[in-house]
């Protein structure tokens, strides 16, 4: 059957329709207002319309940035979008006015782990944990085939690990969350600071962004790398170098199978993923007595999101139908 998938960003809505082989064959977006709750479920709900107008589907996926509860309802905080304790399962099911189609909230880096998990690189591996580097750091953990979700729901937001105590201010409310070294956020954030104190250095990065700081973007960093300017090397170095040490840290608790790293940053590639490599293993416990766990890109792109979360509501759906009575 096709379930449909959302993946509800701060800037945007994308909304695709997945069937059994995680494709997808229909997709549209809408903007996101992310001051009112209400406008986002009313954003979904005309997206749905769209593509219900062609295709037949069964359950919906939400993907949804910030904390999610343990029955996969409710987003109960979110840093970057207005949802404190939302409905958001009810509520989209009342905007789309379907009882027959079930509704299912999942954290948005949990849905694009599970996409690579289940059709990208990691599906031959029984473990895995997914880092999405993009505005924040999202990220997925996978144990014996299981997604981990935790008691409450907040398992796997390894981006709020706090790396440096006292650090950088996070949206979480805390300081030194991991998100804050190991993001485009804090790539963009460092690439700005660099341009303002040191401006001959930062030469063709500000040409680029037309003399503004303030203008300077992640894709920007990034292609001044490849043309080969030392300071945009340099800075998705200190990226790379950011996640292999804390993907490092994790080995110690969950020693994971593979590490698949996804979100916009990877575009980079190598210029991210080898400083990271290297990192890893300088940071590793026991090296060279332990088996190392590559580090690999994701392949699914920006579509992570919207294959993930239908495919775990269609999950969802087959959960109910062993288990009647019962919520998966």
């Amino acid at each position: 059957m096709h379930a449909i998938g959302v993946d509800i960003g701060g800037t945007k809505i994308a909304v695709g329709v997945v069937d059994e082989q995680g494709r997808i064959v229909a997709k549209t977006r809408r903007k996101t207002q992310p001051e009112d709750a209400a406008s986002i479920d009313a954003a979904i709900a005309d997206a749905v319309a769209e593509l219900a107008a062609d295709h037949e589907f069964e359950a919906i996926g939400l993907a949804a940035a910030g904390f999610v509860s343990a029955d996969r309802e409710r987003v109960l905080f979110a840093p970057n979008i207005a949802w404190r304790e939302y409905p958001l399962a009810e509520k989209v099911t009342a905007a789309i006015g379907r009882d027959d189609v079930r509704v299912v909230v999942e954290n948005d880096g949990n849905a694009a782990g599970w996409a690579e998990f289940a059709f990208g690189p990691a599906r031959e591996a029984s473990s895995m944990i997914m880092l999405t580097i993009g505005t924040g750091l999202g990220a997925a953990i996978i144990s014996d085939g299981q997604l981990i979700r935790g008691s409450a729901g907040f398992a796997a937001e390894l981006g709020h690990v706090r790396v440096q105590p006292g650090g950088h201010p996070c949206g979480c409310g805390l300081k030194g969350c991991w998100e804050q070294y190991a993001s485009g956020s804090a790539l963009v954030r460092e690439a700005r600071r660099a341009a303002r104190e040191r401006s001959v250095r930062a030469a063709g990065l500000l040409r680029l962004a037309g003399g503004d700081p303030e203008n300077i973007t992640g894709p920007l960093v990034t292609q001044i790398a490849e043309e080969g300017d030392d300071l945009g090397i340099e800075l998705l170095t200190d990226l790379g170098r950011w996640i292999g040490a804390g993907a490092a840290s994790l080995a110690a608790v969950l020693d994971p199978e593979m590490y698949v790293v996804g979100g916009g940053v990877i575009a980079a590639g190598d210029l991210i993923l080898e400083p990271a490599r290297e990192s890893y293993l300088k940071h590793l416990p026991a090296a060279g007595h332990r088996p190392v766990a590559p580090i690999v890109a994701a392949s699914m792109g920006n579509d992570a999101g919207i294959v993930g979360a239908a495919e775990l509501a269609r999950l969802a759906v087959a959960e109910d139908a062993a288990t009647p009575g019962q919520s998966a």
